[in-house]
């Protein structure tokens, strides 16, 4: 596939323009679900009149269906859109990038997702969707799995499906979550996947990050220690990767703590650890749910996080060395190559 694609990028280039635009504008009504042309048109950033023509010759191939409320592809769209998938990674170079990353970082698999997330609302909802295939994917009967809190897992939530065999999971908080919003919570997003799948879920009502007096009393309530066992005995843990000072400031961490942080060269926060640049641990929070010794002997750990603000954090956390899965786009993905 590679070669004839290659040809036709030489011969053909403005046919490779068209197959892009239009997987484009397929790609962006499957999953807002149904979307007028208007709006379509200032999301592409596309002027109405070239996407008129377009959307014609979509509706002419019976690609789409046009309702009062707006556009949505039809059956036979839909599974031309997933023919689509692998072709567009070839001309858009993410295949040979998934190939880099896996064999650079020993990963299982990595998929990447056009755009950048951090400016594309779409590229975020892609990473979400892809996400949740990925779990559903590794998910077996029975499982025990632990998830993080934060924007890019709650969009995995949104994507979970029902599904016969992970209608037995317990779905669990990674760790506590009290310090932001509610619905980023892995509290919250342990129970939507529960509900979304037909699972089970439990939830740990502790704040994220504690004081060692306050971290300690915790651990000796009997309820709390039953949810921590069931959590750490987790076979899947899906999680996002944020930048160090960012997640930092977010958890509303102290200015003494932060210092160290910095002196320390953190780059990455990953499941309540700060990472260096070399994938390093250098700063844990006494935080009550997974530790580092729980991730490391977990059978698949699945990292979700994109955007460009975030290569070098991602780089770090496959660098200490403990993923088997990333979900990543292509922004993200370039400037994980810098730091290979």
């Amino acid at each position: 596939m590679r070669l004839i694609l290659d040809i036709q990028k030489r011969l053909l280039p403005d046919l490779t323009d068209v197959l892009k635009k239009r997987y484009t504008i397929l790609h962006h009504i499957s999953s807002t679900g149904v979307v007028g042309r208007r709006a379509l048109a200032a999301h592409l950033e596309m002027t109405e009149r070239v996407l008129r023509a377009e959307v014609d010759f979509l509706k002419e191939q019976g690609l789409l269906v046009t309702e009062p409320s707006g556009m949505k592809l039809s059956d036979s769209g839909r599974k031309l859109l997933e023919d689509m998938e692998p072709i567009v990674k070839e001309l858009l170079g993410l295949s040979y990038l998934e190939d880099a990353l896996r064999e650079k970082f020993s990963l299982k698999q990595v998929i990447i997702v056009p755009g950048d997330s951090d400016r594309s609302e779409l590229a975020k909802k892609e990473l979400g969707r892809v996400g949740a295939a990925e779990l559903r994917k590794y998910a077996s009967k029975d499982d025990v799995i632990a998830v993080a809190g934060g924007s890019t897992l709650a969009e995995v939530a949104n994507f979970m499906t029902p599904s016969a065999h992970m209608k037995g999971n317990m779905f669990v908080p990674a760790r506590g979550g009290l310090g932001e919003s509610v619905e980023l919570q892995a509290n919250s997003i342990a129970s939507t996947m529960a509900k979304k799948t037909g699972g089970e879920y439990r939830l740990l009502h502790v704040p994220d990050h504690l004081g060692e007096e306050a971290y300690v009393s915790l651990m000796q309530d009997p309820n709390i220690l039953e949810v921590v066992e069931v959590i750490r005995s987790a076979r899947i843990v899906v999680h996002g990767i944020g930048d160090a000072m960012v997640m930092a400031r977010r958890r509303k961490v102290d200015q003494q703590t932060i210092a160290e942080l910095n002196a320390d060269g953190a780059l990455a926060e990953a499941f309540g650890y700060y990472f260096d640049r070399e994938g390093n641990v250098v700063h844990k929070m006494p935080t009550v749910g997974l530790r580092l010794e729980d991730i490391q002997s977990t059978e698949v750990v699945i990292a979700v996080a994109g955007g460009k603000s975030k290569g070098e954090a991602i780089a770090a956390v496959m660098k200490f060395g403990h993923e088997d899965v990333l979900v990543t786009d292509e922004a993200a993905a370039v400037e994980l190559m810098k730091y290979v």
